[in-house]
């Protein structure tokens, strides 16, 4: 009995923590004007949103310049878009 109480208790943990990570990008889900979107959009827009957040920043820290300083601009954004389709293939 004692064994089944801790397995409740913690599959209760885990599933809320398994929520609570889903939702930052299902809160993000939003259109230009602050409505929650719906259907395929609300879909593609949390695929995008975790795609992002898995690709930034391993991406975003290999956008160095030769001497070691940090890309800006469209020289940081090309790097970025590189990186990003290196990943893919």
């Amino acid at each position: 009995m004692r064994n089944l109480i801790v397995v409740v208790i913690a599959s209760l943990f885990f599933a809320t923590t398994a929520f609570a990570a889903d939702s930052g990008c299902e809160a993000k889900a939003v259109d230009k004007n602050g409505k929650a979107l719906a259907g395929a959009a609300k879909a593609a827009s949390i695929k995008k949103c975790e795609k992002d957040a898995t690709a930034a920043p391993s991406c975003d820290s290999k956008a160095i310049d030769k001497n070691g300083k940090p890309l800006a601009g469209a020289a940081k954004a090309a790097s970025i878009k590189k990186c990003e389709a290196d990943a893919k293939k």
